[in-house]
């Protein structure tokens, strides 16, 4: 620990490395599909499906495909030090995979009424980054 550390601003942001791999596929155009099939832990793939669910209106599909990509964030957040709390900024680009699935997951529990679940996730982006862009 630094002298004259702040600890009650909490753990310093977690930045997630970059998705380059992701990230040349949809340069390439593939579809969302292959992406994720290509790069299953990647957190901008299953963002990528659960946002094109969104917009066909499968909301199931949308919200299964939005809490994989949760998951698959919250485990390189882990990889990556976060602690469960703390800030993961929105313009840290390689975080958008992770808090796009966020925004979804959140969205998609309000539409198939899990309140509670739309709750944790609200609170979760207010800990993570409470000026995120809305969906």
């Amino acid at each position: 620990m630094e002298i004259g550390q702040n600890l009650i601003d909490g753990p310093p942001p977690t930045l997630l490395p970059a998705d380059s791999a992701a990230l040349a596929d949809i340069a390439a155009g593939m579809s969302p599909d292959q992406i994720a099939r290509r790069h299953p832990s990647s957190s901008l793939a299953w963002a990528l499906l659960a946002e094109q669910a969104w917009s066909e209106e499968k909301v199931m599909e949308a919200y299964a495909f939005s809490r994989v990509g949760y998951h698959r964030g919250l485990d390189a957040l882990r990889r990556n030090g976060w602690k469960g709390h703390g800030a993961v900024p929105w313009n840290h680009e390689p975080n958008q995979g992770f808090l796009r699935c966020l925004q979804i997951l959140g969205t998609t529990a309000g539409a198939i009424d899990e309140a509670g679940e739309r709750e944790r996730i609200n609170a979760l982006i207010l800990d993570c980054d409470p000026t995120l862009p809305t969906v």
